[in-house]
């Protein structure tokens, strides 16, 4: 063979589209890094989700698709070493569940396809150019848009009418968006004469301090930011354990926070956004490229409520948000 008609087909051979390579193989290889730790329920829940909607979609773990998972436990520098040892296994596309498990996984590869799940400002985050054309190997699902830490506020009011204070709790590490709420929650709070207070967090000691000085402050509610750090049980658990002992009014982002003894939430459905990425998968496996693929909004929201716990707070839940809730636990 001669040597130019070699480089032609070697360049072809590393363009074909996934559906070509896999017909190679026989199996579609698809990696994906969780955030989470392997014991958050929720991420578990969604995963199987996911897995079940792509069998759905007739995409079988271990028949037509092999699915390596990695769980990042909320900590960025083990998400960076899963993100490179899942591209090392060469996979034909890339899930990437939440912000810094994306970041992970984009700042290694800007070739493989990547659909994100559960990821709040892909804009800001530098993913996408933006949400109609993303423009590059990267699309995906957005969990919550900034707009909503405004009702968080509006709830906060609405529960504790004398509120003075509301603090944002969040991870500047696993959540480095927190501009993307901190700032319609600063404009809501003002609007509402509510003293706003950003409260960044890297440990269980500093969750601590956080809470205990609302309690010791007074007046104040708290209100968590989607962030794989704070959402792991074990830190939510540190959280509503604190907050009840405080007694300090806490709302939060997600229903499952609700169900572990949490007082109050308003978010999207993350398993519902766990099922939908199974369909981007799928259109990507057959040949779609990322950048022709919008990325997708929200369509399902839980708003749940906490009976139990807004009695041990003290707390009043007025009767027309009970009747506004998806679920109320008494």
């Amino acid at each position: 063979m001669r040597r130019r008609e070699f480089i032609t087909l070697l360049v072809g051979a590393s363009a074909w589209p996934i559906a070509a390579r896999a017909q190679r193989s026989g199996l579609h290889r698809i990696g994906v890094l969780l955030a989470n730790a392997k014991e958050d329920s929720q991420a578990v829940d969604g995963l199987a989700a996911f897995t079940k909607s792509l069998a759905d979609l007739g995409w079988v773990d271990g028949r037509n698709i092999q699915i390596d998972e990695r769980w990042g436990a909320a900590d960025v520098g083990r998400m960076k070493a899963f993100a490179k040892e899942l591209i090392g296994l060469k996979p034909d596309l890339l899930v990437g569940q939440a912000t810094p498990a994306t970041a992970a996984l984009h700042n290694e590869t800007h070739t493989i396809p990547i659909v994100f799940v559960i990821v709040s400002d892909p804009v800001g985050s530098g993913f996408v150019a933006s949400l109609p054309h993303p423009g590059a190997n990267i699309t995906g699902f957005i969990n919550i848009e900034g707009s909503i830490s405004g009702k968080w506020i509006e709830i906060l009011k609405d529960i504790v009418p004398g509120v003075s204070g509301a603090a944002l709790l969040y991870n500047p590490d696993t959540a480095p968006y927190h501009d993307y709420y901190r700032q319609p929650f600063e404009a809501a709070a003002r609007a509402s004469g509510i003293e706003a207070m950003a409260n960044p967090v890297r440990t269980a000691e500093e969750i601590e301090r956080v809470i205990t000085s609302l309690a010791r402050r007074g007046g104040a509610g708290l209100v968590v930011m989607p962030d794989s750090f704070l959402l792991t049980r074990h830190n939510l658990d540190l959280i509503i354990a604190l907050a009840a002992r405080h007694r300090v009014p806490t709302i939060y982002p997600y229903r499952f926070a609700v169900a572990a003894g949490g007082l109050i939430s308003y978010g999207t459905d993350n398993t519902d956004l766990w099922r939908r990425s199974a369909t981007y998968v799928d259109r990507i496996l057959k040949g779609a490229t990322p950048a022709d693929l919008p990325v997708q909004l929200p369509t399902k929201f839980d708003f749940a409520i906490n009976l139990k716990t807004a009695k041990a707070l003290g707390v009043t839940i007025p009767a027309i948000l009970q009747t506004m809730a998806d679920e109320v636990i008494e």
